[in-house]
């Protein structure tokens, strides 16, 4: 290796150029003939060498934060040769460390709390700072902390860098916020040593070490007594300096004559006791109260108990304001009575108010319309009597509601209502009725007193009124010979047969009118019809069947039995009908003319004539029915009239009707045994009952002309004047 390296101020300050270091070998004799050579970390850039004398120079400052040594390789060779004299040395460049390094916060600026009221040397935060110069060589990087703002307050260790409170006591609702500056030094804080600082932001949190007060310990509250009950009336508040739940507070009413009228709560936001009422104001009553409220803090801390006690007291004087108010009515709601059925204008009830002031104005009543209901009734706008307006069913409507509106003459915009419930009292005007139509079956083996039905009846009328039901048979009937009615005394009655054995062949069907009669005052009745329906049975009771086309099967035939038995009927009938079809067919007429007897057509061609006329016919058909009501002969011969008056008819006969007569003429030619056995046809001709003047008809006649006086006839007018004047001259030629 060299033999001798030669380092005249081979190291200088960190950043400084190296300005003279060397390499000397054995083999140098000082003549230019060595060459040396460097190589390594930085040769040729920060190092360079003097490759005939072997000085190294540095070019540039060196940083001993950025790189702490530099590893280089130096060899001596012959310049003529370049063969190396010496094997190649390796060498270290150290860099030594200077002061150049500040010390710094790394983590600051720092916001940190602390309770208020803590005890002095309660520890805060602890701050550290970092220097970058080598902390082994010399005092480059031993810091030292000291407070530059903060003073008296804090205090920070000049080791550890912990901050401390510095006073007892320290209140938040005195001071907040402290601004503390903190300054490390190094060099051991020695003068030239490098300093930094930061910033320590402290704020003081909140305990309850304040008790609420009130700003005033006497209020005085306007309230009008139409405050609604339930509202808010006033507020009121007492101070606490302390923050968050530590200001919390809980408002009460401790005593007063108010109490009963008034209540308290607090708002959680504003911390605001909320004053409400709780019952109506009346100035004329109390014009005044008085209310002792407390504030109490509801989260205590009892380590600050000696600053207590944490609450306060204070008093409220409340005072009623007069207002002009609604009329107010005798009761809060009403109810009423009136019967069904009661006449328009039928008193209900009476609403009475007054004027709760001291004025006592005059009050004006009426209904409110809102709804149909309330026009069914009027009321007195003087008396606040209510009055029917229409008539009532209890059946259809039992319950009605309306509204009475108040009002003082003087001051029609206020007003007070209240309900008014009237009930309709039923009267009994529903006769019962069967609850549902029936459906009755009797056993044709029925057997005396057997119970076939049951039946019960409704009734619209309540209980008073209705029930309880009384069944009976209808009495305007004679007495029932097939059923009988028995009384259940529960509002039943059940249907009993009175005899043995009923028949479908001889009757189907009975009817039975039940007379239903209720309890009522007066009692109503109403009959009803029960249909009976007789049908087979089996042993035990059960219907088999109640048609009548089950007869024959009852009798053992089967379907093709009953088919085969009518198709013989059928055959039977037509050959019958053939059978008088022919032999008509060969019957000789009996009178060929056109008055055959068998049809009884009789044809007239004359409009008038003489008395022998009635000789070929029956003229009473042509009669007054009432007249002819006696004669009752044969039509197909001819009858031994026996004449009567004409103008003495039958008083009990004149209000006979054409139709009865008619139906009697039809029934004496069905009934007669002694008439053809073939369809006659007989004619009536009726025109109403004849006039006072009598009839002019001769067909009418039972005199002769002789006992005939035409003279009347100059006294029924112009009308008659033509034909008075021929009877005139047929009485004169007779005369004559």
């Amino acid at each position: 290796g060299f033999g001798n390296i030669c380092l005249n101020a081979a190291f200088l300050q960190v950043r400084k150029k190296l300005e003279h270091s060397c390499l000397h070998s054995n083999s140098d004799k000082g003549d230019g003939s060595v060459k040396y050579i460097l190589t390594g970390e930085g040769a040729g850039t920060i190092f360079i060498i003097d490759d005939t004398t072997g000085d190294i120079h540095s070019t540039k400052s060196l940083d001993r934060e950025q790189k702490t040594h530099y590893v280089l390789h130096a060899q001596a060779i012959d310049r003529r040769t370049n063969k190396p004299l010496e094997p190649e040395s390796e060498f270290i460049i150290k860099v030594q460390d200077i002061n150049d390094n500040a010390p710094k916060f790394t983590d600051g600026p720092y916001i940190v709390t602390v309770p208020e009221m803590s005890e002095m040397g309660t520890s805060v935060l602890q701050v550290t700072a970092t220097d970058a110069d080598d902390p082994t060589y010399g005092n480059s990087a031993r810091v030292v902390y000291s407070i530059l703002q903060g003073q008296p307050y804090f205090s920070v260790d000049p080791k550890t860098g912990v901050i401390r409170t510095a006073l007892h006591n320290m209140d938040r609702e005195a001071r907040e916020h402290y601004s503390v500056v903190v300054q490390a030094k190094d060099m051991a804080g020695q003068v030239g040593g490098l300093s930094g600082s930061t910033t320590v932001n402290i704020t003081l949190t909140d305990v309850n070490d304040n008790p609420p007060r009130f700003p005033q310990k006497h209020y005085q509250l306007y309230v009008p007594e139409s405050a609604q009950v339930g509202s808010a009336v006033g507020k009121i508040k007492a101070n606490d300096a302390d923050a968050g739940s530590n200001a919390d507070m809980k408002y009460t009413i401790i005593n007063g004559d108010g109490s009963g009228m008034f209540s308290i709560s607090t708002d959680k936001e504003t911390r605001e006791g909320i004053i409400s009422l709780k019952k109506p104001l009346n100035y004329e009553k109390k014009k005044s109260y008085t209310l002792n409220i407390e504030g109490a803090n509801t989260h205590l801390d009892f380590r600050f108990s000696h600053l207590g006690p944490f609450k306060d007291v204070t008093m409220l004087k409340i005072i009623v304001g007069d207002v002009d108010e609604p009329p107010l009515f005798s009761m809060p709601s009403y109810v009423m009575e009136v019967y069904e059925n009661a006449k328009i204008g039928t008193v209900v009830g009476t609403v009475a108010a007054q004027d709760p002031d001291s004025t006592n104005s005059l009050v004006r009543y009426f209904i409110d319309h809102n709804t149909e209901e309330d026009r069914y009734f009027i009321i007195d706008a003087n008396t606040g009597t209510i009055k029917t307006a229409k008539i009532f069913d209890r059946e259809e409507t039992p319950w009605y509601n309306i509204t009475v509106a108040a009002s003082e003459i003087d001051n029609l915009g206020l007003l007070s209502h209240v309900p008014v419930d009237i009930r309709i009292l039923d009267v009994n005007d529903n006769p019962p009725e069967l609850a549902r139509e029936y459906d009755v079956v009797v056993c044709e083996n029925a057997k005396p007193g057997q119970v076939i039905q049951t039946v019960s009846a409704t009734d619209k009328d309540n209980s008073a009124n209705g029930p309880r039901f009384h069944y009976s048979l209808d009495e305007g009937l004679s007495l029932n010979p097939n059923f009988t009615l028995r009384n259940n005394e529960d509002n039943t009655a059940s249907i009993l047969t009175r005899r043995r054995r009923f028949s479908r062949t001889t009757q189907d069907v009975y009817y039975l009118p039940i007379l239903i009669s209720d309890s009522g005052i007066p009692s109503l009745s109403s009959s009803s019809t029960l249909t009976i329906r007789v049908c087979a049975c089996e042993r035990d009771g059960r219907v088999r069947t109640c048609h009548a086309e089950a007869f024959l099967s009852s009798a053992g035939l089967s379907t093709g039995a009953l088919i085969a038995i009518l198709l013989c009927v059928i055959i039977l009938l037509a050959i019958v009908v053939l059978f008088i079809t022919l032999r008509r067919s060969k019957k000789e007429p009996l009178i060929i003319s056109e008055e055959d007897v068998r049809e009884n057509v009789v044809t007239y061609d004359d409009e008038g004539g003489g008395e022998e006329d009635t000789e070929a016919f029956d003229i009473t058909a042509l009669r007054n029915p009432s007249a002819a009501e006696e004669l009752k002969y044969r039509r197909d011969v001819r009858p031994d009239v026996m004449h009567t008056p004409r103008h003495q008819p039958s008083s009990s006969l004149n209000s006979i009707d054409v139709h009865e007569f008619i139906k009697q003429r039809l029934a004496e030619a069905d009934l007669d045994p002694s008439v053809p056995p073939y369809d006659s046809i007989q004619t009536y001709a009726y025109e109403g009952h004849r006039s006072e003047a009598g009839s002019i008809s001769s067909l009418d006649s039972v005199t002769t002309h002789s006992d005939q006086d035409y003279n009347y006839l100059g006294d029924w007018g112009p009308e008659f004047k033509k034909l008075a004047e021929l009877y005139g001259e047929i009485e004169s030629e007779r005369t004559t």
